[in-house]
């Protein structure tokens, strides 16, 4: 794609068309402030460019009938979303449909290098599966804090080698199409506001549970990413005052009691120490353990399993609870790996955040979990680049 909506009316059409499907000509008048001269002339310059097409007649509303108009049929994005432990690629449409969906193990301590050759292997895999020829632009999610305008991630504490990594400008290079990069747990936020369990809400939290902790903030159904690009770096907010070491240096951070990492090694210890039975079969048997073996043991009832989520949900809870007295969220999303505990830890954090903030903030504030699983990054990462190429040039 080398064309780019030439002012601002052309780029909320572009956004409209994206969000709401195809759309008839009547109907787009009445979502924007134009004349209906001026939308026409607009949408014919849109056709022009060959961002958008026609899409047959609409449906009747009385006199003449409309012509739909939809976002060009051919368009492309890819969706990456890089975890600590696995990543997602996928396919989508401009309407953030998507088309085809991988997802593998990989390890982002191995580097960028490393990473982005599977990365490009699997994007290779969609294009020979038929989804699509080429891509028009691609998002990109990493695990770690992103300085927004670069595509660069800085100082990223689970993510070694990946200090100052041009990650926007190498896989612009070899993939040909723009880039844009955000931090994950803010594509997942995106994912769930296009098609997910935030689409209605304009603030809310999308906090994302996985290896680490992370918080993506949305305000007037925009990202919210401060100054530099670090906000909602949740899981670095002390819980515990001069407690565990964490991975960023400091101590006692809540991601250093709970997420993936911390709740694999404290299952691991209860299994050496005989407090459960079930985890101790369990880590005899692979040698490891992790997140879903602490879900299948409290599955089974293991109550130690049982106490573990609880107590995790319980510091993860009294800072949500914080950031919930700060920011008067209309909704509080719980995704990401870990969310594989479920209504366990789903309840744990409900109570400790019912508790702790003020009934005027909490009176009507769903807390749930999130809808779109693994897609939401992916979703999230399509739409990243589907604002910045629905954007005036």
């Amino acid at each position: 794609m080398t064309a780019r909506p030439a002012n601002a009316h052309q780029a909320r059409l572009l956004r409209l068309l994206r969000d709401g499907g195809p759309n008839s000509r009547a109907q787009l008048g009445d979502q924007i402030d134009l004349s209906r001269s001026k939308l026409a002339v607009e949408i014919d310059r849109l056709l022009e460019t060959g961002l958008v097409a026609a899409d047959g007649l609409a449906a009747s509303r009385g006199g003449r009938r409309s012509h739909n108009i939809r976002l060009a049929p051919g368009l492309r994005l890819l969706g990456v979303d890089i975890g600590a432990t696995s990543v997602d690629v996928a396919v989508t449409n401009a309407e953030l449909e998507i088309l085809g969906h991988l997802n593998q193990p990989m390890d982002v301590r191995e580097g960028p290098v490393a990473v982005f050759e599977q990365v490009l292997d699997m994007a290779a895999k969609l294009r020979a599966s038929g989804v699509a020829e080429g891509f028009d632009g691609a998002g990109i999610g990493v695990p770690g804090p992103v300085r927004f305008p670069e595509g660069v991630p800085v100082a990223p504490p689970i993510m070694p080698g990946w200090d100052g990594f041009p990650v926007r400008e190498a896989l612009s290079q070899e993939l040909g199409c723009p880039v844009m990069v955000d931090n994950d747990v803010n594509l997942m936020a995106m994912g769930e506001q296009h098609a997910g369990v935030a689409r209605s809400v304009k603030d809310f939290l999308c906090v994302k549970i996985g290896t680490g902790i992370g918080c993506g903030i949305v305000v007037g159904g925009e990202v919210y990413r401060g100054t530099t690009g670090s906000a909602g770096d949740i899981g670095h907010i002390q819980a515990e005052p001069d407690g565990r070491p964490c991975a960023c240096g400091n101590h006692g951070c809540l991601e250093a009691y709970f997420g993936g990492a911390a709740l694999a090694r404290d299952a691991e210890a209860a299994a050496r120490d005989g407090r459960s039975a079930e985890l101790a079969a369990r880590l005899e048997e692979v040698g490891s353990l992790a997140a879903t073996d602490v879900a299948a043991a409290a599955s089974a009832g293991d109550a130690t399993a049982l106490d573990l989520i609880r107590e995790g949900g319980t510091r993860t809870g009294q800072v949500i609870a914080g950031l919930v007295s700060f920011f008067n969220p209309g909704l509080v999303v719980i995704g990401g790996g870990v969310t594989g505990l479920g209504h366990t830890l789903l309840a744990a954090i409900r109570t400790q955040v019912y508790r702790q903030s003020l009934p005027l903030a909490t009176g009507n504030l769903p807390i749930v979990l999130g809808e779109l699983g693994p897609a939401a990054g992916v979703t999230g990462a399509a739409r990243l680049i589907s604002d910045h190429l629905f954007s005036p040039a």
